[in-house]
């Protein structure tokens, strides 16, 4: 198989996406999928590549010099496509120091798509994939690509992380992308006046998968479409939904270096330790109530709008907040103001930082994921496996993968966190509420704690799935 994505964990990451990339192939290979992954050359993919080969150069390719290289990084099988003029830039892939996307985006990831299409119909010798797997939309024209190729070409699947980001872009991109001119219709690559790039995945793509089953139901509801409802509905049984895994080596709270103290699910009274590291990290003053923390990003989508609106009512439930992230420039603002106000009691780290984010599942009590709609979420997945409660809101992959803590699920100990909904201030107050008697009552609290820690969160049953997917479509069996 060749997969095609913008990111790939640990090189360069910007969210799930790459931990998505970097964790599925590794884990096929148990599955007997052999996996190579095309990504961009970035500075940081180029500095980790090793026993590197050139195995294309082009003068003049989608406006830039670029070379195909082939090589391995992070235990990855890779190729690369090099090109100073479109990759050579440190920092956020997507965006430039201004927090503005780079103007040349859709010719960029116009071009990895077309690569894809190069690999895929067998331009370079004899590696010629049986399947080809594409992420989000900087790799969803490749689908395009090959239909409109002409050539005989593997079968494709495209994985949709997130429907909100869609890559629309000018019609008059068409020629410079290298699409006919038939391409532009309805039945094509058009989409609302321009170029939508996962609209074309979309549309060509013999199998779509999303990140849980629950949002592969969500996106195909007007509500929740984003204006592609309708075409996901024409897929029909090509589109379903594979929760996503996590790196369980990474995220381990019993070898975990960031942490003060690392432990088990028999030894969850060392988590106090990394509460007091925690406290220590985000001025906060002791407390005996619980520790809410939220590792986000500061956004509308992810709900931290409601979060402001209760968090009056949060703090007088006894709770003190922290908040690891980054975003709008509006509720970055009002979490500054909720610190100056309640100082000791909310703390907020603006921007992102790994050890710290491990270091908040390891030491808060809950873990809180508001969104107001989530494809899959790792976030709670990992307060699972670290017995950080998850707090979620009622949607996606959220409620695929938290089991809400109500009578009957606690008295067949299979509660492992609480949900909450609608997406409401008002509704998340009362799901606070749940959390603070649960952890007044220590077996309580255990027991959900035990409960997540006990799941298997790999990405070895989630691997079988998308391997069984593959399969399908080279007409083998599961076996």
């Amino acid at each position: 198989m060749l997969a095609v994505a913008s990111e790939i964990f640990p090189l360069i990451k910007t969210g799930g996406l790459a931990d998505v990339v970097g964790g599925l192939p590794l884990a096929l290979a148990h599955h007997g999928v052999e996996v190579r992954t095309l990504v961009p050359g970035y500075p940081a993919v180029l500095r980790a590549l090793e026993d590197t080969e050139v195995i294309a150069e082009y003068g003049y390719f989608f406006g830039a010099f670029c070379k195909l290289l082939a090589g391995r990084a992070a235990g990855h099988q890779l190729y690369v496509l090099e090109s100073p003029q479109l990759f050579w830039r440190e920092g956020n892939p997507y965006s430039g120091p201004d927090g503005q996307p780079w103007p040349d985006n859709p010719v960029r990831f116009a071009a990895l798509a077309h690569m894809a299409y190069l690999i895929a119909r067998g331009d370079f010798g004899a590696y010629v994939p049986d399947i080809l797997h594409v992420h989000d939309w900087q790799a969803a024209l490749a689908p395009a690509y090959l239909h409109y190729g002409g050539h005989t070409r593997p079968r494709t699947v495209l994985t949709i992380h997130n429907l909100a980001f869609q890559g629309q872009f000018s019609r008059d991109l068409l020629y410079a992308i290298g699409l006919p001119g038939h391409a532009y219709s309805t039945d094509g690559v058009e989409y609302y006046g321009g170029i939508g790039y996962l609209k074309s995945g979309i549309r060509f793509a013999d199998r779509i998968t999303t990140v849980s089953p629950r949002y592969a139901t969500e996106i195909c509801r007007p509500a929740d479409g984003m204006g592609l409802d309708g075409l996901l509905r024409q897929k029909g049984a090509a589109l379903s939904g594979i929760v996503n895994g996590i790196d369980v080596d990474t995220w381990n709270p019993a070898t975990d270096s960031a942490l003060a103290a690392t432990y088990t699910a028999d030894t969850l009274e060392r988590r106090a330790q990394n509460k007091a590291a925690l406290e220590g990290c985000f001025g906060l003053l002791p407390g005996t109530g619980p520790l809410i923390g939220i590792v986000s990003r500061l956004s509308w989508q992810k709900g931290i709008d409601i979060v402001i609106e209760a968090l009056p009512a949060i703090l007088a439930q006894g709770c003190r907040v922290i908040a690891l992230g980054t975003g709008d420039a509006a509720l970055e603002k009002a979490f500054a103001k909720a610190v100056a106000a309640n100082p000791g009691r909310v703390g907020v780290y603006a921007g992102y930082d790994e050890q710290l984010a491990h270091l908040v599942q390891g030491g808060a009590d809950a873990i809180l994921v508001p969104s107001r709609f989530e494809p899959c979420g790792l976030t709670q997945l990992y307060g699972l496996r670290y017995g950080c409660v998850p707090i979620v809101s009622r949607v996606g992959g959220l409620f695929d993968t938290v089991i809400d803590a109500t009578a009957a699920t606690c008295d067949l100990g299979v509660a492992d966190g609480i949900q909450f909904g609608p997406v409401s201030g008002e509704a998340l107050e009362e799901a606070i509420d749940r959390f603070v008697t649960i952890y007044a009552d220590t077996p309580a609290l255990r027991a959900l704690q035990r409960q997540g820690m006990s799941l298997d969160l790999s990405w070895t049953r989630r691997a079988a799935a998308y391997a069984a997917v593959f399969r399908s479509l080279v007409g083998q069996d599961d076996s």
